[in-house]
């Protein structure tokens, strides 16, 4: 049976499901199961992006739901996003459009320009970009964007990966204020100066990684633990009859944020959907708040692209 998501209301109307799934470096099979696991146990929004290589598997199973009278396109929330390869002002209508077609829809919910960098393909098949673009404007970008909103090929745009002067140069260009930021968020990483801002202009904050991206090694594990087995958070759990997901999940849509929890599991995708008949205490909220260990708690490491710190938008964070 399927529940009725809270929505986040955005300043231009849209109500943002505050759980959606997350996509990112999933593929085939999995994750058209995936995808319609989710929307058998109630999830509304999708992300996904042209980076992550799988809008078609998404595009193939809404199709599915929408026209075997499962679902209706106006209750879903689609987010993609513009790749580095398309952060050019001639280049954002044309990624979008082909956006649209794999996903096999008339308009996304949500565009976000996926980081702050362009970067140059070495023929079709280089999405990534192999080579770091120095040019990139993002004023002009944006504005760009701002008219496919007009064209309603968008309903809201946003950012994704983001950092404090480059949204504040974005808010003195636009003529339409982006709805949200996607940025890594989570109790290791919480990026309270950062929301804090995203506050201030009303931006919707929505946290990729969620649960610290437990799938993933540090090299400094003994000292940061993966959150969903730290024992402030496992004993909390065990207290609660709750798991250590729901928990982590909980405490950031109790701090207002919109979460995108990654799984192709059916079985972890409807435990991390299940975080609606409970609500943590101030003193459980102020435990799980004082695991903030800034920059030291970011758990996906995005210095490895050679040159990226030559790059005149950084410091920033990009997903690739």
């Amino acid at each position: 049976m399927s529940v009725t998501v809270p929505s986040v209301k955005l300043h231009n109307g849209q109500s943002f499901p505050v759980i959606g799934l997350g996509t990112s470096r999933c593929k085939g099979d999995d994750l058209r199961k995936a995808v319609s696991a989710a929307l058998e146990c109630g999830y509304r929004h999708i992300d996904t992006a042209a980076l992550y290589e799988n809008e078609d598997v998404i595009g193939d199973v809404l199709r599915q739901w929408i026209t075997t009278g499962r679902v209706s396109r106006e209750e879903l929330f689609i987010t993609t996003k513009l790749p580095p390869i398309g952060n050019r002002p001639s280049d954002v209508e044309k990624y979008l459009s082909q956006s649209l077609k794999k996903l096999k829809v008339d308009y996304v919910d949500l565009y976000l320009i996926h980081a702050p960098i362009s970067a140059i393909p070495e023929g079709e098949d280089d999405v990534r970009g192999k080579i770091l673009d120095f040019s990139t404007d993002l004023e002009a970008v944006y504005k760009v964007m701002e008219q496919q909103v007009d064209a309603g090929r968008a309903r809201g745009i946003g950012l994704s990966n983001f950092n404090s002067k480059q949204i504040e140069r974005i808010m003195k260009v636009c003529r339409i204020k982006p709805v949200n930021l996607q940025v890594e968020v989570h109790a290791y990483f919480q990026q309270k100066p950062l929301r804090s801002l995203c506050r201030q202009f009303d931006i919707s904050v929505c946290a990729y990684c969620p649960l610290g991206a437990p799938h993933l090694h540090r090299d400094d594990s003994e000292k940061y633990p993966r959150l969903i087995e730290h024992p402030v958070v496992t004993s909390m759990a065990l207290r609660l009859n709750k798991t250590p997901a729901q928990i982590l999940l909980r405490h950031l849509i109790q701090l207002g944020l919109i979460v995108i929890p990654k799984s192709v599991s059916p079985e972890r995708i409807q435990e991390n959907f299940q975080v609606w008949d409970f609500k943590l205490p101030p003193s459980d909220m102020a435990d799980l708040d004082a695991l903030d260990r800034g920059g030291d708690g970011r758990v996906i490491n995005f210095q490895l692209r050679p040159g990226v710190q030559n790059h005149p938008e950084y410091p920033f964070s990009i997903p690739f």
